[in-house]
């Protein structure tokens, strides 16, 4: 008669425990597809608009340069703290791009490439 409660205790137990984490990967599931919609909204609204960051230089820890598209032309802004700054307007002809660094990237093209990179080299199950 032990020996069946003792089963019937350790059947319940890890009936609860597949229980649980069945109820946790959904969860999880539920979770990562809720941020790949939300995501996916906002990359959309974001490709949408008329205002393209084309680099960003930092100068200091709270201190940026930014070179921004806005409509077809060009403007060059520092960005600090508590303010921007308006510094000049440039000729996207005068522009040069690395396209080898990382740096004349987008922050989002930049952390999908990161993204990616973890995505390689992930070992595989």
């Amino acid at each position: 008669m032990t020996t069946n409660l003792i089963l019937t205790n350790s059947l319940d137990e890890i009936a609860e425990f597949v229980t649980l984490l069945v109820i946790f990967i959904i969860v999880i599931g539920i979770t990562y597809f809720s941020i790949r919609i939300v995501g996916n909204i906002q990359k959309e609204k974001l490709g949408r608009g008329n205002i393209q960051i084309l680099e960003t230089q930092k100068v200091s820890n709270t201190k940026y340069i930014q070179i921004v598209r806005i409509g077809k032309k060009c403007f060059a802004i520092a960005i600090c703290k508590d303010s921007i700054s308006y510094l000049c307007e440039v000729d996207e002809g005068d522009l040069q791009f690395n396209t080898d660094s990382s740096i004349s990237k987008s922050s989002a093209e930049s952390f999908k490439t990161i993204i990616d990179k973890f995505k390689k080299d992930k070992p595989e199950d």
